[in-house]
């Protein structure tokens, strides 16, 4: 009788258990670290956006544009670009800011991610 019930149990050993959570819990510290600079990387765009729409900075300098930048990004708490780091165009009479740059986070030890983002207001 014990024999036939023991080919009816179904379920999860309590090692698979282990295996499942430990896998889960590196992807949600891993996502924690990753997702602040997607974050401030959509805070960027965001800023890049606001001002390439502001009817004042058409036809500003480039000074004032990165003056402009940088209170903003202040207000953000941007560090990672810094305003000398932006490019700054005009294409079919708009106002392009585009900015390259890379952000290394620290996983484990001496291991790194590095990511690297490519932000524009223009829609290319």
């Amino acid at each position: 009788m014990m024999k036939i019930m023991a080919n009816k149990q179904r379920g999860v050993s309590f090692s698979g258990f282990l295996l499942v959570a430990v896998v889960l819990v590196f992807v949600a510290v891993g996502g924690m670290k990753i997702l602040p600079a997607y974050i401030q990387n959509n805070e960027i765009k965001g800023i890049f956006d606001t001002i390439a729409r502001d009817p004042e900075m058409q036809g500003a300098q480039v000074k004032d544009i990165r003056e402009s930048y940088a209170k903003r990004a202040m207000m953000n708490n941007i560090t990672v670009v810094s305003p000398a780091d932006i490019e700054i165009s005009k294409e079919g009479g708009r106002l392009v800011l585009s900015i390259s740059y890379a952000v290394r986070i620290p996983l484990v030890a001496n291991a790194t991610l590095l990511l690297e983002f490519n932000t524009s207001n223009s829609s290319r």
